[in-house]
């Protein structure tokens, strides 16, 4: 694995079996470091790819829900079934104030 890593040849210490490997007790303490810094960089790569999956299906998933609620037909009322009473464009105070005027400029274009 140590002459993989030397040698750039990431591929190779994995397949050696760098993730499960904890340093052989003949090398010395350089290499040693060394072998367990690959295979915990290595590691934290493999963790950060996972956490970059998730988010990735996590962000697909609301972006298809969003799409699912903006496409989303009206249901229609049925005897069984009442239709769904849906909120008023505006606020009520608003909608009082555009209703008064409306009153007003009506009052004045009178003949």
């Amino acid at each position: 694995m140590v002459a993989a890593l030397a040698q750039d040849d990431v591929d190779g210490a994995l397949r050696l079996g760098l993730l499960d490997s904890d340093a052989c007790d003949d090398c010395s303490d350089d290499c040693r470091g060394g072998l367990i810094d690959a295979r915990d960089a290595r590691l934290r790569a493999l963790q950060a790819r996972e956490r970059y999956r998730a988010r990735d299906a996590r962000l697909q998933r609301r972006v298809q829900e969003r799409a699912a609620l903006r496409n989303a037909a009206p249901v229609a009322a049925t005897p069984d079934r009442p239709a769904v009473a849906t909120a008023p464009a505006l606020p009520a105070a608003a909608a009082a104030a555009l209703a008064r005027a409306k009153a007003k400029a009506a009052e004045r274009h009178k003949p």
